[in-house]
């Protein structure tokens, strides 16, 4: 079920970690070049996913994401560095100028945000949880329905300085239940644009080429099974949906 790592070696140059992270994510350099690596090694287990596979979940959110043709997730691919197999990921600068999803207060919605819910702050004041309209966020929110990601919190979207969005921390996806738990729920009930149909049929035409032998290599059958039903089911209902009742809609903490 697992893809055979590329092996970096010494060319993987570690220089940090981030401690905030519920598992081991680490920083450094590939040849020159900003990248994130997470080893298995590092993965805390989860009651509702199979141990040591939040790597390769990672992996194959990127390659779902190259067959939208919409660059949402940044380039991904399995190792095998110096703490073992684990996903690499390149680095991607933010612009802290124009945060996608912000907490203001709950009289204050700015203009060009969609609302999503309401809360209260540190201080016990008022606040409301919004993100941006935008296509850009649009997509990652649509790869979010095709990947069934459990874990798209605020702090998992990167701002470019250009506008363009990335989806970051996949590696809560996958699952063959229903598991989406996301800040992105502004677009409820609103039709998926022509740019965003043909985005998921791009996955279900992949799903019989290259991204299916990929997924193969990194997902059970039952996963790849559900990820195709998953798209099949978006087209034919053709708008945003709502949250399921009976279960949690926004991960915790959203931030």
């Amino acid at each position: 079920m697992i893809a055979e790592p590329e092996p970096v070696g010494d060319r993987l140059v570690l220089t940090g970690r981030i401690v905030s992270a519920s598992n081991a994510v680490l920083v450094g350099e590939l040849d020159a070049l900003p990248v994130v690596y997470k080893p298995v090694a590092g993965e805390r287990p989860l009651h509702d996913f199979p141990d040591g596979t939040l790597a390769a979940r990672e992996v194959a959110a990127y390659a779902v994401s190259r067959a939208t043709g919409w660059d949402v997730v940044p380039e991904t691919r399995l190792v095998d560095g110096p703490a073992g197999i684990g996903m690499l990921q390149r680095w991607v600068e933010t612009d802290p100028e124009q945060p996608a999803i912000v907490l203001v207060p709950a009289d204050a919605v700015p203009e060009g945000m969609l609302h999503v819910l309401d809360g209260v702050g540190i201080d016990d004041e008022p606040v409301a949880l919004v993100h941006e309209d935008t296509a850009a966020l649009r997509r990652i929110a649509v790869l979010d329905l095709v990947t069934n990601n459990a874990d798209r919190k605020g702090g998992h979207v990167l701002e470019r300085a250009d506008g363009h969005r990335h989806g970051i921390d996949h590696g809560l996806t996958m699952h063959v239940d229903h598991k989406l738990r996301t800040v992105l729920w502004g677009w409820i009930d609103e039709p998926f644009s022509d740019e965003e149909v043909a985005g998921i049929r791009r996955v279900i035409a992949a799903l019989d080429g290259e991204l299916g032998e990929v997924l193969d290599a990194l997902l059970a059958s039952s996963e790849v099974d559900a990820l195709a039903a998953r798209c099949e089911a978006l087209l034919a209902r053709g708008t945003f949906p709502e949250p399921r009742p009976g279960r949690p809609a926004v991960p915790w903490p959203p931030f």
